[in-house]
């Protein structure tokens, strides 16, 4: 209690000392963006209330799409729209490409290891050299087709046997898991989760390393309280972290010991690739390989099963939009059938429900945020040296000035669009765009229109108990992944050619 009081004295103090200097030094500050007041000491943090994409984009509207906040200690600057967007995250992105470090990822050092916090560095440079070049460049992505294939038809029969019984679906679950053995059997060649394992248990686990990550946390506002980590957020990521780099330590030392006792490669798959790198390559040792797992297996599981959900639930919501992905789906591979990935570019409107779904429910609201290296003028307005920046892309997807009734899902409206969704049209960049783009996205995009395409050609599907479609909750549940608060349950139903 007393390290308590001390360390909220000191935060007080340097609080007092900061207000100072600000008075002292306000012709520095003249070209700052605008923004609501600030409270003493805390700022503007009760500002973010529960959904703090919603908050920040209510209070965008009055002070413009370039707005600052102080979050206790941290200057942050809120971008709003399209325009500002393509300022900091291409026209600026050599300045802004740098990452604040919250204390949910300083856990056993992962600060130093993660592609996705790392600084732009010789050691950033070459893993991200090996994700573009090798584990996701597209002729990788093409030869690992027969996995994905498999996983999906995975999925299929399972939810085939609860159309045997009746039963309904969890379909974020079942995202999850065929998303994690998808990339266990890219990296690693084996199933994490089997049809009959504990799903949940690995879903909890992942999601809880994400809402730490993305949540609020008073120490990353006032960073002299990291010491004593009031809301005890670093004591539970070490743990979530610990337990999934052991996993991962096991797999890579089982692969070790079988090429040792083989003297060749086994399997030819990611791990084999990074461990081919790890001989003439020092940045690549084992220590890395389980680092680099855990930043592929967080970033790519929780978004790609909760945008899945959020598909689900809207096609389900529509019959209309369902009705038209059906007869695309049939015209095109047939009734019933699987999609392969050679399918995909015949599927417009399949194409236009994933960018939809990205467009309202995009999976990181603010991406990730960024970290001005330097103070960097936009249009007039200075954002200042160490300021961290949020792109809230959520708001973005919702602006009134760029797409017509904003708030309505209608894939139509990318049909005969030249709109993508790789980085190159800032209205609608879920993976983010310039050098910090997410490597995993072309993977992503593949596995989420194989799934989407294959359940909704597979079975029609039926609210639980039934439930109407105007009692589907449609609450999102906040988080570095925006997920739907209340699972989506479907009675899947067989159907008959």
């Amino acid at each position: 209690m007393e390290l308590t009081t001390y360390a909220l004295f000191l935060v007080l103090a340097c609080a007092s000392i900061g207000s100072f200097l600000a008075r002292t030094s306000k012709n520095a500050n003249h070209k700052l963006p605008p923004g609501p007041s600030c409270l003493p000491i805390i700022g503007n943090l009760l500002e973010l209330g529960v959904k703090p994409h919603q908050c920040l984009a209510k209070l965008a509207k009055i002070h413009g799409p370039m707005m600052r906040l102080k979050l206790g200690r941290v200057t942050t600057i809120v971008i709003s729209s399209s325009e500002m967007a393509k300022e900091v995250l291409l026209t600026h992105d050599q300045s802004l490409s740098n990452r604040p470090i919250p204390q949910s990822v300083s856990v056993l050092n992962h600060e130093h290891y993660s592609l996705a916090f790392l600084p732009v560095s010789p050691l950033w440079r070459e893993l991200r050299k090996i994700c573009n070049g090798q584990l996701f460049a597209h002729k990788t992505l093409d030869e690992s087709q027969d996995v994905r294939r498999n996983k999906v038809q995975q999925l299929l029969n399972d939810v085939y046997k609860s159309a045997q019984v009746g039963e309904a679906v969890d379909i974020g679950r079942e995202a999850f898991k065929t998303t994690i053995n998808l990339l266990s059997n890219t990296i690693f060649s084996q199933d994490l989760i089997f049809s009959n394992g504990k799903a949940g248990e690995f879903k909890d686990l992942v999601t809880n390393i994400t809402k730490l990550v993305g949540s609020p946390n008073i120490a990353d506002f006032f960073p002299i309280l990291k010491v004593i980590d009031p809301q005890g957020v670093k004591r539970q990521q070490t743990k979530n972290v610990t337990k999934v780099l052991n996993i991962f330590h096991r797999l890579i030392n089982q692969r070790l010991n079988l090429r040792e006792t083989t003297a060749s490669e086994t399997h030819n798959d990611m791990l084999d690739a990074l461990l081919n790198i790890s001989k003439d390559n020092e940045m690549m040792d084992k220590t890395m390989i389980q680092h680099l797992a855990h930043d592929l297996f967080v970033a790519g599981t929780d978004t790609t099963s909760s945008t899945l959900e959020w598909a689900m639930t809207e096609v389900v919501l529509k019959p209309e939009i369902m009705s038209k992905a059906k007869e695309e789906l049939e015209e095109v591979i047939g009734k019933g059938k699987g999609v392969e990935e050679s399918d995909i570019c015949k599927l417009p409107y399949l194409q236009a429900i994933i960018k939809e779904t990205f467009r309202l429910h995009p999976p990181v609201p603010f991406l990730l945020p960024r970290k001005a290296e330097k103070d960097v003028e936009i249009c007039g307005l200075i954002i200042p040296k160490d300021a961290q920046v949020l792109v809230n892309v959520w708001t973005i997807g919702r602006d009134p000035t760029l797409w017509d009734n904003p708030t309505l899902f209608s894939p139509e409206r990318f049909l005969g669009s030249d709109i993508d969704i790789k980085g190159r049209n800032f209205e609608l960049v879920p993976f983010g765009a310039g050098r910090r783009i997410c490597p995993g996205m072309m993977l992503a995009i593949r596995m989420l229109l194989l799934m989407l395409g294959s359940l909704i050609n597979s079975f029609d599907w039926k609210f639980e108990d039934g439930i109407q479609a105007q009692d589907v909750d449609m609450e999102e549940k906040f988080g570095i992944t925006l997920q739907k608060a209340q699972s989506l349950r479907l009675v899947p139903i067989n159907i008959t050619n």
